[in-house]
């Protein structure tokens, strides 16, 4: 809706990059805390969410420009300039997902254990990242004439203008908050370690493939002209996140087991 913030003199600060900051700091002050709920050191969790934002932000842009060539073509600096949006979470996701596990490697962190105090945190963030979409305009819905169809008007709008659509980036912030209430309530309740982190990979990944169906803006290479990318993913990640969840179960109920011989 506003995809500019303010001006100070020349310099214009964009809501995209303001919420996407505001996100970021929201989540690396939720991991703070559930790592000194856990005794876990939070220094090394700090330093993980440094090194994940910028896998994050480089691993999204560029899946984003290989899903959208033809939009670089003329001008390949349009690539740096991330503030205009065009972030794919599922590019940020695997770039994060293989610093984490190399980080943590080194560092001697559990990985399981740290990615249950990740994911709340990673949830909440995306509620704020998408609120930066919807201010920018990306990641758009259809034309729709519901009640509460949006209907952009500023001409630096990354969507069609005066035209009503559905509000795709709300479902997505509403759904991503959704979640992280849900992880958030259910951290205390967790049977084992990776619980929480695969759980948010289902709950995401189902959500992402159910609202790909309202999305307008252009969706990069398409199954059958049906199914997106996006979709294709959300799927595959989904049955990884079952097939893990069933694997650490019953690893930790092996692991009771024997621990009572």
């Amino acid at each position: 809706m506003h995809p500019v913030l303010f001006n100070i003199g020349k310099l214009s600060i964009h809501t995209y990059g303001f919420f996407i900051a505001m996100g970021f700091l929201t989540g690396i002050f939720l991991a703070k805390k559930e790592a000194q709920r856990l005794g876990e050191d939070h220094e090394k969790i700090l330093d993980l969410c440094f090194y994940l934002l910028i896998a994050a932000i480089i691993g999204s842009r560029l899946f984003y420009v290989a899903m959208n060539p033809r939009m670089f073509v003329s001008d390949p600096l349009e690539i740096f300039r991330i503030w205009r949006g065009g972030l794919v979470f599922y590019g940020g996701f695997i770039a994060a997902l293989i610093t984490a596990i190399i980080y943590m490697k080194k560092r001697k962190m559990h990985v399981w254990k740290t990615a249950d105090i990740i994911a709340p945190a990673l949830a909440a963030g995306q509620f704020f990242g998408r609120l930066g979409c919807f201010s920018a305009g990306c990641c758009y819905g259809k034309i729709c004439d519901l009640p509460w169809a949006v209907i952009f008007r500023n001409s630096d709008s990354l969507a069609p203008i005066g035209i009503p659509l559905h509000p795709t980036q709300l479902y997505h912030a509403l759904s991503n908050l959704l979640i992280f209430g849900f992880l958030w309530f259910f951290r205390g309740r967790k049977e084992f370690d990776g619980q929480i982190f695969w759980v948010y990979v289902l709950l995401y990944a189902v959500n992402r493939s159910f609202l790909e169906v309202f999305r307008g803006d252009f969706r990069g290479y398409s199954f059958g002209g049906i199914i997106s990318a996006s979709q294709v993913i959300g799927g595959v990640m989904a049955v990884i996140a079952v097939v893990m969840l069933v694997k650490l179960r019953s690893s930790n109920r092996a692991s009771i087991l024997n621990k009572k011989k």
